[in-house]
């Protein structure tokens, strides 16, 4: 089970990433998550957004280079130490995670991470073992 991520990548010079999320906002396309690292020059913008097909679409016209990566998500306990655990379970099994990042609901009382790793299934099936929930996109959407 694995979720869409958009990987846009952004002039670090004002208005441009305003440009984006407007771009987005105008075509009724939802964000669920984002993550941005920044160099000088340029940003990395990582999107989990309510319909990935349609965002990509509208991004490649508008000139936006982007592209689609493939992550996991996980339904934590909103609760010290869940996290921790998540991480422990993929290091037990040998899996590195080059990166994640959390964001919280409006309605429930769960955190929820997304993680780039190596393997997203064998991932996924590790964390599923060890009593997380794994989430997908229609999950996402129901958010």
């Amino acid at each position: 089970m694995s979720i869409r991520q958009l990987t846009v990548f952004v002039e670090n010079r004002r208005g441009c990433l305003a440009g984006i999320t407007d771009l987005l906002a105008k075509n009724s396309i939802d964000l669920r998550a984002l993550s941005i690292a920044d160099t000088k020059d340029f940003g990395i913008l990582r999107l989990i957004v309510s319909d990935s097909e349609k965002a990509l679409s509208v991004l490649r016209e508008s000139g936006v280079l982007v592209q689609i990566t493939e992550v996991i998500g996980v339904k934590l306990s909103d609760r010290p130490g869940e996290l921790s655990a998540v991480l422990a379970a993929l290091d037990r099994a040998g899996i590195n995670v080059e990166y994640l990042y959390a964001f919280l609901t409006r309605t429930e009382q769960n955190a929820y991470v997304v993680l780039r790793v190596e393997d997203n299934e064998i991932a996924t099936g590790i964390l599923a073992k060890a009593g997380f929930c794994p989430v997908g996109e229609e999950d996402l959407k129901a958010l």
